[in-house]
């Protein structure tokens, strides 16, 4: 991501890829005036591609910080907590996924694919509908939201291989959009 607004305002797409905490981030967002420009693109449509924690600021809150997020969709990020004792967090490694609903970013047999997750907070969204792929770390685990121009997961797609890399690719390539 940028440190120019101007840059985000005349983006044809935007990647906001994930790493840090949420108030870090969201901090850092407003003190560059990132912020009002990245709302003002997702309003427009602006496809935008969301990694981690570029998932996780759509929502309004975190129990990571005490910041808002955008506000993108209702619904907050939770931490991780596995009903398993032996299950660590962070949530690092790779997860099989579940398909609740295509997305035309997906691949086509993306059900019980393998992707990379590295992540000790995960989202909530309060309408079910915008999961597109669930994960399974001692509980259900949002790993992909998508709705019209927005398309963001919680695990790594730079990290998970063929199947990641082709998630980005048809990113590049205009393949956005929801659900069909």
């Amino acid at each position: 991501m940028t440190r120019d607004p101007e840059v985000v305002r005349r983006a044809d797409k935007i990647v906001v890829p994930g790493q840090g905490a949420f108030d870090v981030f969201m901090r850092g967002l407003r003190a560059r005036g990132l912020e009002a420009p990245l709302r003002d693109a997702l309003a427009r449509g602006v496809p935008y591609l969301g990694i981690c924690l570029g998932l996780q600021i759509l929502f309004e809150r975190s129990a990571e910080g005490a910041l808002p997020g955008l506000g993108v969709f209702a619904g907050a990020v939770v931490r991780v907590t596995p009903n398993d004792p032996r299950l660590k967090v962070p949530h690092m490694g790779w997860n099989q996924v579940a398909l609740r609903r295509r997305a035309p970013l997906l691949d086509a047999d993306v059900d019980g694919a393998y992707y990379y997750f590295v992540h000790s907070y995960r989202a909530e969204p309060a309408d079910r509908d915008l999961v597109a792929l669930e994960t399974d770390h001692g509980g259900t685990i949002c790993a992909a939201i998508a709705r019209d121009h927005v398309f963001a997961c919680q695990f790594h797609p730079e990290k998970s291989g063929v199947r990641g890399l082709a998630l980005l690719r048809r990113f590049v390539e205009d393949e956005v959009g929801g659900a069909p």
